[in-house]
């Protein structure tokens, strides 16, 4: 092994095998875990951290491909290698996966993954594949037999941590805290995976407009990890523990008695969170959603709509990675709630300079004119039309920065939610999602209002179905309607109503909600049209139920003479008119029977 301590930094949704990685490597001397984390975004931040403290603080980065076993969480965990080595592109990347297709390993390899070890392999012969990689060799495994499960390969490496504590002369029993450290890790690691799991079925219940099918479905997951995390709080405590804990608390909406009676909950105020890890939660949570489909299944035109779902992602990605470094550097600043407000516009308007520069390359450049133009550089100054139209505008954008970075209540919907309660972090979701899309809107802007029809943007960056000339007039025209109908129309409205229009991302795609919010100092500044359409509003709501009355009055005396009156006048006339028909007949009859006779 190379006298070159090796650092890693572990990544893996699995927290049971998470945290018997860690508890295995940490008995070896020459090797230390400097982070072990779950997602994606949570890797990046701490790359970019220790990027700019010591670089020398993680010399190997450990993966798995999202849960090793869904094949989108497989081809997302090659984007992010792929992403990963065009960041760092000489930090080593060691596969520790339980996948086994020859055609995904030979993928991994092609990315930039330096070596590949399956999930079960001994932990000297998996140790020796992290040094060769970290020195800068390659280890590619393929004795597929040894494939385990991450449980097993857990006892394994926990028996291998026992071993190791034996030959240091460590008695297995000698002190119950190791075991009592362990099992409470165990248990919390397990909780904090249920408390995320069970706050994104939470947000997904609270999706406007889900099928029944899949309410119920929800509900029942929702049953269960509840249930989960009830049992996994009673297998892994002492039973001294358990008698502290046996407090019993109001009954779970929606549950069967037997359930409700079962799961009872210690009640007490948990501490707050630190400002990285309410973030770290709620962009993890983001992140997740943002694997949904991008597709826009409301009635309203966005102007990301143009373009393709994978570069909608990219963009929603790269505003939500800027947003992360613009909170680390407020809080870093010190500022206070006050100066916050003060700073909203500027912040948002940073925040697109900052996600317009790395979406397009800060020295990208195309031909336009006979003219080679920096693409950065020719958008940029559209920053004013782009704030009025749309930055401006943004809802809750204090309250969201104010809850990641002060942690105070959110106070949305006409109601007050706790920092750690899980309605806040959904909530905070749905503000934060509506903040990233309307940024991304306002990226897509002024590239529609300027170099729409350029053939590299066009080829580069739209969806299949709106890359002709035509389409794109048409769906700009759209877009022209939309701001007509929400600046004359729609937005009085939502004034007047007290809410909100916000987008957030749902299974389906794109969707939009409403939420409730004081807007008194807006109504009063209303002028001119949106004032009219206010007071049209307001006169209607004042005489809609007289003039309903009056309606229905009217309609019911309208028909009494239709059906009544006229109605039976044009019946008696038509009968009358029969019996004479009928009559003549009769008359002409016998007439002609008498003339026959005379005959």
């Amino acid at each position: 092994m190379s006298d070159r301590p090796l650092k890693l930094l572990l990544i893996d949704q699995d927290p049971i095998f998470r945290l018997g990685l860690r508890v295995a490597l940490e008995a070896i001397p020459s090797l230390e875990v400097t982070g072990v984390v779950e997602t994606d975004t949570a890797a990046l931040q701490i790359l970019a951290e220790i990027a700019q403290e010591d670089p020398n603080q993680v010399n190997l980065v450990v993966l798995e491909f999202g849960n090793g076993r869904s094949t989108t969480s497989q081809q997302l965990g090659l984007q992010f290698c792929r992403q990963l080595r065009a960041l760092y592109p000489n930090l080593p990347i060691l596969l520790l996966s339980s996948v086994q297709e020859q055609g995904l390993l030979l993928a991994a390899k092609s990315v930039g993954i330096n070596g590949y070890c399956a999930k079960g392999t001994p932990l000297p012969e998996l140790v020796a594949a992290m040094q060769e990689v970290a020195d800068g060799g390659s280890y590619w495994f393929r004795d597929t037999e040894t494939i385990t499960t991450p449980n097993s390969s857990l006892l394994t490496l926990l028996y291998e941590t026992l071993r190791e504590r034996q030959a240091q002369g460590i008695a297995p029993n000698s002190s119950p805290r190791p075991f009592y450290k362990l099992r409470n890790n165990l248990r919390l690691s397990g909780i904090t995976h249920i408390e995320a799991t069970l706050a994104a079925v939470t947000a997904q219940l609270q999706v406007p407009g889900l099928p029944v099918l899949d309410r119920a479905i929800l509900a029942g997951q929702r049953r269960e990890l509840l249930a989960a995390r009830w049992l996994l709080n009673r297998l892994l405590v002492s039973s001294q523990e358990k008698q502290e804990e046996d407090i019993p608390v109001a009954d779970e909406p929606g549950m069967t008695p037997w359930l409700s009676s079962a799961i009872q909950q210690r009640q007490t105020v948990p501490p707050l969170l630190s400002p990285g890890t309410l973030q770290s939660a709620l962009f993890a949570s983001c992140v997740t959603k943002l694997q949904f489909s991008l597709q826009n299944v409301t009635d309203v035109p966005l102007e990301i709509d143009i373009f393709r779902e994978d570069k909608k992602r990219e963009l929603l990605y790269i505003i939500l990675q800027k947003l992360a470094e613009q909170l680390d550097e407020l809080g870093a600043s010190k500022i206070d709630i006050n100066q916050l407000y003060e700073a909203r516009f500027s912040l948002l308007r940073e925040l697109w300079q900052a996600a317009i520069t790395d979406f397009f390359g800060k020295f990208s450049r195309i031909k336009l004119e006979n003219k080679n133009i920096e693409i950065v550089n020719y958008l940029l100054p559209s920053i004013e039309v782009v704030q009025k139209d749309i930055l401006n505008k943004i809802p809750l954008v204090c309250e969201l920065y104010s809850y990641l970075i002060f942690q105070t209540e959110l106070n949305i919907d006409n109601t007050s939610y706790p920092v750690v309660s899980a309605e806040a972090k959904s909530q905070a979701l749905m503000i934060l999602e509506n903040l990233l899309i309307q940024v991304a809107n306002g990226v897509v802007q002024p590239l529609l209002n300027s170099l729409a029809d350029v053939e590299a943007i066009k080829q580069n960056f739209y969806g299949r179905q709106l890359i002709s000339t035509r389409e794109i007039e048409r769906f700009r025209n759209e877009l022209s309607w939309k701001y007509r109908l929400k600046n004359y129309i729609n937005e009085p409205k939502a004034v007047f109503e007290s809410r909100y229009e916000l987008f957030v991302i749902a299974p389906r795609g794109i969707a939009n909600t409403s939420v409730y919010a004081p807007r008194n100092q807006e109504l009063v500044k209303l002028s001119n049209i949106p004032l009219l359409v206010t007071l049209v509003l307001e006169v209607s709501d004042a005489i809609a139920p007289r003039l309903k009355s009056l309606l229905a009055f009217a309609g019911s005396g309208i028909v009494f003479i239709l059906t009544q009156i006229i109605g039976r006048g044009f019946g008696l006339i038509g009968r009358g008119i029969l019996q004479g028909i009928g009559s003549a007949s009769l008359i002409e009859k016998n007439f002609r029977r008498n003339s026959d006779r005379t005959k």
